[in-house]
């Protein structure tokens, strides 16, 4: 028999890929793409604001930007850590949308802050912009603990998070949900803030865009926890 008519069915069967190895590659993936994203968002985010009226440091704008950029950055987080293990496809989905549009407003809010000429992190607490707010005066409070702060924010403690990158399965998906709907909902009571205080028409048109979006992925999020049979 020639080399050329080798049988390759007579031939053994390559392993398949180890689990951690699937995950690792997809977990690659999206994070390669939520990279892309954010370029994307550094690079759209021309801001055509008059001189006169760039939002100065102490500005709601300044603090919304600032605050928003590290609540996306711990969705996104949760995103990457709950998609590559989920087997729902559903909730797979919401896991993309949530790394790959919060990358892209990421680069968007930290372009702002280098138009506007101003640093990445301001000296107030967290959300202390948010004090002349007719509805949420009460966040930011100086006398509030840090985990105050991210309590009021939705965050999820290093705790919790380390509790979801270790869970697997449901009680994986459950958690997910439980957390990322409290996160949802401290971003919207910061959109609020910004459409009642600030007056920078690219921020009010992000902001918007925000609500609605993290809006209906409450509603999705809600419907998944019904269906998986999440407690609490």
């Amino acid at each position: 028999m020639s080399a050329d008519a080798i049988d390759s069915s007579t031939l053994p069967a390559e392993p398949p890929m180890p689990r951690w190895q699937k995950v690792l590659a997809v977990t690659v993936a999206v994070a390669t793409i939520a990279a892309a994203a954010f370029a994307i968002g550094r690079f759209s985010a021309f801001d055509s604001t008059p001189a006169a009226q760039v939002p100065l440091d102490s500005s709601a704008e300044a603090g919304f930007a600032r605050d928003m950029q590290s609540h996306h950055q711990q969705a996104v987080e949760m995103a990457m850590i709950i998609y590559p293990k989920t087997q729902d496809a559903d909730l797979r989905a919401i896991a993309y949308d949530i790394a790959t549009a919060q990358s892209a407003q990421l680069g968007q809010m930290q372009q702002w802050l280098i138009d506007w000429n101003l640093p990445a992190y301001g000296s107030a607490p967290a959300m202390r912009w948010m004090a002349s707010s007719s509805e949420h005066s009460g966040h930011g409070d100086p006398a509030l603990t840090p985990e105050e702060l991210n309590a009021q924010m939705g965050m999820a403690t290093d705790e919790q998070l380390k509790q979801l990158a270790a869970a697997s399965g449901t009680a994986a998906d459950c958690q997910f949900l439980e957390l990322m709907i409290r996160h949802h909902e401290g971003a919207i009571d910061m959109v609020d803030a910004i459409e009642e205080l600030g007056s920078n028409a690219n921020v009010l048109d992000l902001a918007g865009k925000m609500a609605a979006t993290q809006t209906s992925e409450i509603s999705a999020m809600q419907s998944l926890q019904s269906r998986f049979g999440c407690s609490g």
